[in-house]
C-alpha cells in the first residue's frame, strides 16, 4: 500500500467540493485522461465515473466506483485501470491549522498488480499520488479563494 500526505491551504469542505464534481476527476487523478460520463448520483455510494486512461491513441475506457462517501472526512473509491487491475483509494481529510491535511492511501485489490510485491508497487504509487495530491491542492485551494 502506498500512503501520501499533503497539507492544503483550504478547508476540508473545499477539498470535498472538488471530489464531488466527477467531471474534475481527470484534472486531479494522474493517469485519467478524459471523462466520458458521470452518473447523476455521483458521489453517492455505488455511483460511477466513466473515464479513459492513457494517451491518445492508446486510450482504455474504464470506470471508478464510490465505495464510501463521508464528507468532509473520507472518500473511498475503487479505481479500475485494466489491464493493470483495480485499486482501492482512500482519501482522508481533516482540519489542519487554517487549512487541511489530506492523506491518500492506494492499494491494488484485483488484477496483475496484486501479484507484484509491495516494495515494487508502493514506490510507483507513492510517486504518482504525490502529483495527484499536488493537483488536488491546486483545485481545492483555487476554489477556496
Amino acid at each position: 500500500m502506498a500512503k501520501n500526505v499533503r497539507t492544503m491551504d483550504c478547508s476540508p469542505a473545499d477539498v470535498f467540493t472538488v471530489l464531488e464534481n466527477g467531471w474534475l476527476y481527470p484534472s486531479w487523478v494522474v493517469g485519467a485522461s478524459r471523462m466520458r460520463e458521470v452518473e447523476a448520483t455521483w458521489p453517492q455510494e455505488g455511483s460511477q465515473l466513466h473515464h479513459s486512461v492513457g494517451v491518445w491513441p492508446a486510450l482504455l475506457d474504464d470506470s471508478t466506483v464510490v465505495e464510501e462517501w463521508d464528507p468532509p472526512r473520507r472518500m473511498v473509491i475503487r479505481a479500475k485501470g485494466w489491464p493493470i487491475g483495480e485499486a482501492r483509494v482512500t482519501l482522508r481529510v481533516r482540519p489542519w491549522g487554517e487549512g487541511s491535511m489530506v492523506r491518500i492511501d492506494e492499494e491494488p485489490v484485483k488484477g496483475p498488480a496484486t501479484l507484484m510485491p509491495g516494495f515494487l508497487t508502493a514506490p510507483m504509487l507513492k510517486f504518482r499520488n504525490a502529483e495527484t495530491l499536488h493537483r488536488l491542492a491546486y483545485l481545492a485551494e483555487g476554489h477556496a479563494k
